[in-house]
């Protein structure tokens, strides 16, 4: 049975929100369990690398002692860009999940399309379209609210 873990990607992105940063939240999940949950942390971390998928792949990676996260899924608001999609397959993460498309710097199916790319040692299953429209509107209302 399919069980989201959207919910959880959103109350990360709301942190991040609350933060200051821009409203993108990650969680692993292994089978029923969500092992991993981060959000953007660049501006408080002064860290461009810190996308919320990076750190959740990070976490994870360190809950499990491993460098690989075969048998986990990545749950994630935004589509991911290249650099998060490039650690996305170095991770060997079996399946991808994400809310809204990303079509000025998304790395999955818009862009750079980096699963697609030849030298690229592993694709994830991808499903996009999660819970997209409360995805977009989260980060809409975060930078109507900048303007």
């Amino acid at each position: 049975m399919f069980r989201s873990f959207m919910s959880d990607a959103l109350s990360e992105a709301r942190a991040a929100a609350a933060r200051g940063e821009v409203p993108v939240g990650a969680v692993v999940t292994r089978g029923p369990d969500v092992i991993a949950r981060a959000g953007n942390r660049t501006r408080e971390l002064n860290d461009p690398t810190a996308h919320a998928e990076i750190l959740a792949i990070r976490d994870a990676c360190r809950v499990l002692g491993q460098e690989r996260l075969s048998g986990c899924a990545l749950w994630v608001t935004l589509e991911p860009c290249a650099m998060c999609a490039q650690a996305i397959a170095h991770a060997r993460l079996d399946r991808l999940h994400f809310g809204a498309a990303d079509p000025k710097s998304g790395g999955v199916l818009m862009g750079a399309r980096v699963f697609t790319h030849p030298q690229t040692h592993h694709a994830p299953e991808v499903h996009d379209g999660i819970d997209a429209d409360a995805c977009a509107a989260l980060l809409r209302d975060f930078f109507a609210k900048r303007r």
